[in-house]
């Protein structure tokens, strides 16, 4: 039985659409709120309806304690999704959202629930790829920010702005915790469609780690490459909305 109330409070309604055709789960990177994706609105294809995940820790959960149980996670975003899905799904999810993404899919089929039509993921390795990095989550604040950086996932006007930055740590330490220490445990591909994009610029991603994901689906695969870094999917909202649109 679906529960309304905590479907509303694991996924924001970015834009009401009662007649849409396809609704869109959006899954953000580590860190992030879903008021990352409020730009998507003004580009969303008429025939969408688009919901974001809001991860404890962040956003309007700010005061809940950011999570580092992948398991219970996923389980519990399941429950959430459930409710939502009585029409056909697309899934898009960047960097560590591409992740939970593809589990939450996973879970989904375990449940012998609806499945999502489709999976975009963007700007992250397969999930059968182990991770080659050493691990940053344990680091000091000053080196933790400093990797971050590095990667372009802070702002220089958020960096600048240590106190707030501080309040903001324990949901990015928590979300970089579930990305390095992820443990991939095989199963048969999925039955849906899956797309990679990923950043031509991107020195963390590169491209046979993004063609990888062709293994995750017996449906069908295909890799896009867009201009930009491991950020680049706000840049490129509109041209990857309409290659999502193509699906309807």
């Amino acid at each position: 039985m679906s529960d309304p109330e905590n479907s509303a409070r694991w996924f924001r309604c970015l834009r009401r659409n009662p007649a849409a055709s396809v609704r869109l789960f959006c899954f953000p990177c580590a860190g992030a709120s879903a008021a990352t994706y409020a730009s998507w609105a003004a580009v969303m294809p008429p025939e969408f309806e688009a919901f974001v995940l809001e991860l404890p820790g962040r956003g309007g959960r700010f005061r809940e304690p950011p999570v580092r149980d992948l398991v219970w996670l996923i389980r519990e975003i399941a429950g959430a999704v459930r409710g939502l899905m009585d029409r056909p799904s697309v899934f898009f999810g960047h960097s560590l959202g591409a992740l939970l993404s593809y589990e939450l899919a996973r879970e989904l089929r375990r449940q012998g629930a609806i499945m999502p039509h489709w999976l975009y993921v963007a700007g992250r390795r397969a999930p059968q790829l182990p991770d080659l990095d050493p691990p940053i989550h344990g680091l000091p604040d000053d080196d933790f920010i400093a990797e971050l950086a590095l990667l372009g996932g802070i702002p220089d006007a958020l960096i600048a702005e240590r106190e707030l930055l501080e309040l903001l740590l324990p949901a990015m330490r928590a979300d970089i915790f579930l990305n390095e220490t992820y443990v991939y445990g095989e199963e048969e591909p999925l039955k849906c469609l899956i797309t990679a994009l990923g950043g031509q610029q991107d020195a963390e991603v590169p491209t046979e780690d993004l063609r990888a994901w062709s293994a995750q689906s017996s449906a069908g695969f295909e890799l896009v490459m867009f201009e930009g870094g491991h950020f680049f999917v706000h840049p490129e909202r509109a041209p990857i909305l309409r290659l999502m649109n193509e699906f309807v």
